[in-house]
């Protein structure tokens, strides 16, 4: 009987050979920097992608739990 893809047991190496060696790269000690032209330009092509995600229509049962949301938050914040 086959078994599913995700049971399958991991590969064996050929007979005589031993596992292979990972090779280990350095980490870097301080994180990379991007330059102001790198993020404006990041930044355009993310509002390009979420403008038109916000001009959508919100769905009104999602809105009138949004506005239950901030009634039940005025309500805690009043005690």
């Amino acid at each position: 009987m086959p078994h599913p893809d995700s049971q399958r047991a991991a590969p064996r190496s050929a007979p005589g050979t031993g596992p292979t060696a990972l090779r280990v790269f350095p980490i870097a000690s301080s994180a990379p920097v991007l330059d102001a032209q790198t993020r404006m330009r990041l930044g355009r092509q993310l509002q390009a992608l979420y403008d038109p995600v916000i001009d959508e229509a919100l769905d009104p049962r999602l809105a009138e739990l949004l506005q239950q949301l901030d009634a039940d938050r005025a309500d805690e914040s009043e005690r």
